[in-house]
């Protein structure tokens, strides 16, 4: 992509037929609720307000498709973990992304967004699983890491890249605030966007 700076919104799903038209490539951002998924998205566009940002955990409860250019789009899924939701609520996001995933033909990776300070846990090793099942790639972002030292950064670098040691999964380092590893990430989307 030439620039991520032209991005912009397309539709909300709540719904599964509410879904853009699977036509073209895109990439799917998950992550825990306040993990940084938000501020990674609106990062690597350099759109400040693209993706919202809320110190309340939970509050992207649809699938936003956003187009970076005609046939390429990003998708920002539902963050899981902290939401303070109802269950049914939450049972409704888990079925609308395992549908997500299921049927999607336009999905070429996932990004995931993990908290550098908290590492990848069962739920980020669960959205692994969903996009390689369907041999997809994926990428693991780690966000926040500025607020690691270097060598608590460096260690949970090394960790997580262990954890997916038997995958094609890709990790990197990765601040918003900091202005860390938006090139890399762009490297990475510019590859799965580009026609095969």
């Amino acid at each position: 992509m030439s620039t991520y700076s032209q991005v912009k919104f397309v539709t909300s799903a709540a719904e599964a037929y509410q879904l853009a038209p699977d036509t073209g490539r895109e990439i799917a951002f998950a992550g825990r609720s306040n993990s940084g998924k938000s501020s990674a998205i609106n990062a690597i566009t350099q759109r400040a307000g693209l993706a919202r940002v809320s110190r309340t955990p939970g509050r992207t409860q649809l699938i936003n498709f956003f187009e970076l250019a005609p046939e390429r789009r990003l998708v920002d899924l539902p963050g899981y973990g902290f939401a303070k939701v109802p269950q049914r609520i939450r049972l409704h996001w888990l079925e609308l992304m395992e549908h997500y995933f299921n049927v999607r033909e336009s999905l070429v990776g996932l990004i995931l967004i993990v908290d550098s300070r908290r590492g990848l846990g069962e739920q980020d090793a669960a959205m692994l699983e969903w996009a390689l099942a369907r041999d997809r790639s994926a990428h693991v972002l780690l966000t926040k890491a500025d607020k690691l030292n270097r060598r608590d950064s460096q260690q949970v670098l090394r960790e997580t890249i262990a954890a997916c040691a038997d995958t094609a999964v890709t990790v990197q380092l990765f601040s918003a605030h900091a202005k860390q590893g938006f090139e890399d990430a762009r490297q990475v989307m510019d590859r799965w966007l580009a026609v095969a």
